[in-house]
């Protein structure tokens, strides 16, 4: 997997835990999107944090960065697609933002980072996933909030990094991913 370097943090999925380290050299197209802060991780209660799709739960007393914004946005916008159940009961928590609706995961939808999500201004319109030779469009129906996690309307998972399209398996399957390496992959994105 590739660093992505224009969000001064490389974000690489292994197995069933998000790995970030520092980059030196940010991307010029995004030197001005930078962490805003951190929050410290607190334990989730027993049983309040789905791990479905192998979603991290928050560490107590772990830090963990947090954006408010993304990087900018182009016709081949670099990004890591992660997996997301958009049912009720899912790992994604409660009903989607744009709609307040659960989605099937048959459903080709999903959530952005917080700073691509736009407050809500790409809610129920289209993008267009790349990967693999192949290219799906799903629709936003979340935000995958880069701001704020480890509590309970988050489900106790941390923040999302800031290049995050999280998707539901309808999106993996027309994108021709093994289903072995659902989970984490590296894509481009554009408003469709």
């Amino acid at each position: 997997m590739e660093k992505h370097r224009a969000t001064m943090v490389e974000a690489r999925f292994l197995g069933r835990h998000w790995k970030f380290r520092a980059t030196m050299k940010p991307h010029r197209a995004t030197m001005n999107c930078r962490p805003s802060g951190r929050i410290r991780g607190k334990k989730a209660p027993p049983g309040q944090c789905n791990q479905e799709n192998d979603s991290d739960c928050c560490v107590q007393g772990k830090m963990y960065t947090t954006y408010v914004c993304s990087p900018s946005v182009s016709t081949h916008t670099k990004a890591y697609l992660t997996l997301n159940s958009f049912e009720k009961g899912g790992d994604g928590g409660g009903p989607s933002e744009c709609d307040k609706q659960y989605h099937s995961d048959d459903t080709p939808v999903v959530a952005l980072s917080t700073g691509w999500f736009n407050h809500k201004s790409r809610c129920l319109n289209n993008i267009t996933i790349s990967a693999n030779g192949k290219s799906v469009v799903a629709m936003v129906v979340d935000e995958c909030d880069s701001r704020k996690g480890c509590d309970e309307q988050h489900d106790y998972q941390p923040p999302c990094p800031n290049n995050i399209v999280d998707a539901s398996k309808a999106v993996w399957k027309a994108l021709n991913v093994p289903k072995e390496q659902w989970g984490g992959l590296d894509i481009t994105w554009s408003d469709a």
